[in-house]
């Protein structure tokens, strides 16, 4: 999946630089612009960008007629920063379809949590993960499992059981592998709790938990049956 570029416009370059890198480490792509010119001549030659993280107070064109100009051909989302306070700029900025209003100084990671907010509202949200084997549709986003278009209720372990066997279908399992990826390394419990999971998860599939075949002396095996 492409990652999502955000418009970054700010005139200082040492707070762009703060908010590009965290944006980069949460997998964004960054452009940015040091005036509201330079950013209204970038939007419009990229179509690509789906946030602008804007400014209030810079040179040229304050962040006021950047969105001004922005909101005339587009429903990009656009997050406001400033250093003041005031209720009016807020309301001003709610009033030309700011979508998020940040005051300086705020922190980066709270930021980036907004950005991602907003773009999952936007609909640019992370796709979702599903997997599908047989009847069976396991959609990690949602946490969900159904089996023949009926949902069947998982607990936590059983649901990242399944997960698990049918992101490996046809490959034998080890109690161990299972143990490991499933309860994660730091448990020393007994490994039959993989099989009472097991046994628990069949039940719960019906017909289809016959899908989980059993490796005596060994563990478990996926498989559908063609």
């Amino acid at each position: 999946m492409n990652k999502l570029k955000i418009l970054v416009v700010d005139d200082e370059s040492r707070m762009r630089k703060l908010v590009r890198d965290f944006l980069v480490k949460s997998d964004f792509d960054v452009v940015e612009a040091a005036d509201g010119e330079q950013a209204v001549d970038l939007f419009l030659q990229d179509k690509n960008i789906a946030l602008i993280i804007l400014d209030v107070m810079m040179p040229k064109m304050d962040g006021w007629q950047v969105c001004r100009e922005i909101r005339k051909i587009s429903k990009v989302p656009i997050i406001m920063l400033t250093a003041r306070g005031d209720e009016r700029d807020e309301l001003m900025g709610f009033d030309l379809g700011v979508d998020e209003y940040i005051s300086k100084p705020f922190s980066p990671k709270i930021l980036v949590a907004r950005v991602q907010a907003i773009l999952r509202r936007s609909g640019h949200g992370e796709k979702e993960d599903v997997i599908e084997s047989g009847g069976i549709v396991l959609n990690k986003t949602a946490h969900m499992v159904t089996v023949d278009g009926k949902s069947i209720e998982l607990s936590y372990k059983e649901f990242e059981l399944l997960a698990y066997f049918m992101e490996n279908q046809g490959i034998a399992l080890s109690r161990e592998k299972i143990l490991n990826h499933v309860w994660n390394y730091d448990y020393f419990g007994d490994a039959r709790t993989i099989d009472t999971h097991v046994k628990k998860l069949r039940s719960k599939m019906g017909e289809k938990g016959d899908y989980i075949k059993t490796i005596w002396g060994m563990g478990y095996k996926f498989e559908v049956k063609s």
